[in-house]
């Protein structure tokens, strides 16, 4: 099953400054939906695992569009 995407300039944040990367601990802004869990990664580590997690992900939100933001 394929991920759901949401990543556009109009995506409603939902991720705050407490979520963390679960691979570095720097502020969360892709949430994957994996086997019923949420996984948070940074910009930098949810590109580096898109591509895997993708695969077997429910739903992919990403906010990476307000590191953008001015």
């Amino acid at each position: 099953m394929n991920a759901t995407t949401e990543r556009d300039s109009t995506v409603i944040p939902r991720l705050t400054a407490m979520d963390r990367c679960d691979s570095c601990g720097a502020q969360a802004y892709i949430a994957a939906e994996v086997n019923g869990s949420e996984l948070l990664f940074c910009a930098h580590h949810g590109r580096k695992y898109e591509e895997k997690l993708r695969a077997v992900a429910t739903s992919w939100h990403d906010e990476t569009s307000r590191l953008l933001d001015s």
